[in-house]
């Protein structure tokens, strides 16, 4: 029987149970051990929290993010709000202002293209939502507060940034603080998709009508060595989210779109599968073998090349004897995406082999 995968929450719904303890804290005078918060969905959840203590101007409290069964850097993340109230001059004249900044650990945008202007914290339009309904819930009928004042702070969030792209985008000194709906979903890649649509987003805010999707560090850096003239913006690392990045190019309005890629996620893509992690894709040298049938080649080579266990294996077979077959893979690669791209967007490949070296780049073909 399959395991069903634990849910967690997000490091914006951690932030709002943080700045809701604390004004809990302040206001009843012990420490509570959790807090119910409503996420963005309308549903509530409760957290822990995992430490409280008073400051010379108001509290601080912290939690501690759970990405569930997700794999996420930002897991076991404590997440901080350090919470000043201040009492109004006069009769209250309507509801508390909720002020939030962030602090350490919080990373600080410095590129366009993103949910919010350079300068500003990185703590996104849903969790600043959340962190100021949750103070509010905390504060219930509380007259006497004008302005809640919530810094929000992540003790080790430089640490984990440098695991993130967050520098690629312009998100410097820290993590970022996300989430959409205040709930991470096991397998959901929310978090890969939002930044990919942020990587390409900052990508056009620098001017940029062309972009080199990769599917990994390694592709990106032989992409980079390829073209060392092209801004760092112009780079963006879309996992397997093969036909999902394609959507977001065109959406961002994109006029070219190089795919700089290996022989194995080239195969995948060139068969059309919109994901192309092993789990969610099948590696089909059947396939391949077909295509070389299709292209004339002898019989026997469509044997040896559906007996091959890796498309590593199949890719040493091919390079150096029949790179016809190779340029067929990459052809069938710029059909794929420019289905999933549609029309308006020009798609180009790339194939590297496993040192760097360009073995087809369909702008080139002889």
């Amino acid at each position: 029987m399959k395991k069903r995968l634990r849910t967690g929450f997000t490091t914006g719904a951690t932030a709002a149970a943080a700045a809701k303890g604390a004004v809990r804290f302040l206001l009843e005078g012990r420490p509570p051990e959790v807090v119910s918060i409503a996420l963005l969905t309308g549903d509530r959840i409760v957290i822990p929290i995992h430490g409280c203590r008073r400051t010379a101007e108001g509290a601080v409290c912290t939690a501690v993010k759970d990405a569930g069964d997700d794999p996420d850097v930002t897991h076991g993340a404590e997440i901080g709000a350090r919470v000043r109230l201040h009492a109004p001059a006069g009769p209250a004249a309507g509801p508390p202002e909720v002020v939030i900044s962030g602090g350490d650990g919080v990373g600080r945008i410095t590129k366009p293209g993103l949910e919010l202007p350079p300068g500003e914290p990185a703590i996104n339009p849903g969790p600043r939502r959340m962190i100021a309904q949750a103070v509010g819930e905390a504060l219930g009928s509380h007259a006497a507060t004008s302005t809640v004042a919530v810094e929000i702070f992540v003790p080790r969030g430089e640490e984990i940034a440098r695991k993130t792209l967050n520098a690629r985008l312009g998100i410097v000194g820290g993590i970022s603080i996300l989430g959409t709906t205040g709930i991470v979903r096991p397998m959901s890649h929310d978090a890969f998709t939002a930044t990919i649509a942020a990587g390409l987003s900052v990508a056009r805010a620098c001017g940029l009508d062309r972009v080199v999707l990769s599917t990994g560090r390694r592709s990106e850096r032989f992409a980079q060595r390829l073209w060392p003239q092209w801004p760092e913006e112009g780079f963006v690392q879309v996992g397997d989210f093969f036909q999902k990045s394609l959507e977001l190019a065109a959406h961002k309005g994109f006029a070219r779109v190089i795919l700089a890629v290996f022989f194995g996620k080239a195969i995948k893509m060139a068969q059309g599968a919109p994901h192309t992690h092993a789990a969610r894709s099948e590696l089909s040298l059947a396939a391949l073998a077909d295509w070389s049938l299709e292209q004339g080649n002898p019989p026997a080579l469509a044997d040896t090349v559906r007996s091959c266990h890796t498309a590593r294996e199949a890719f040493t077979l091919l390079t150096s004897t029949h790179p016809n077959l190779i340029a067929e893979v990459g052809r069938r690669v710029v059909a794929s995406a420019a289905r999933f791209a549609g029309p308006g967007i020009k798609v180009q490949n790339v194939i590297f082999d496993y040192d760097g070296g360009v073995v087809f780049d369909s702008e080139k073909q002889l």
